[in-house]
């Protein structure tokens, strides 16, 4: 892969929440619990190239904006697209 088509995430935040593994570019699956509402879910591609897309619960989510969270799991699916290349990272939530 030239170095254009990376699609990897330099940083992936969602408010104060910990990521469970911590985070790491080459780990695409994470969970993370909350008693909060919301929090902010921020991810940052290594390539400025890339473009970031986020849903959670299936839904399009703007990146660096507050999300809603339902009792129970939530999905955040962060897609990274470079040129024809993709990479999903995966971030189940549960909201007790």
């Amino acid at each position: 892969m030239s170095p254009a088509a990376v699609t990897t995430l330099s940083s992936l935040t969602l408010g104060s929440l910990t990521l469970d593994p911590t985070f790491d570019s080459g780990t695409t699956t994470y969970t993370a619990s909350t008693t909060d509402t919301s929090n902010k879910i921020t991810a940052v591609a290594t390539d400025e190239d890339a473009i970031v897309s986020i849903a959670v619960n299936g839904s399009a989510h703007e990146n660096d904006t507050a999300a809603t969270w339902e009792t129970g799991e939530n999905t955040v699916q962060i897609t990274v697209t470079n040129e024809s290349n993709s990479k999903v990272y995966t971030v189940t939530v549960t909201k007790s």
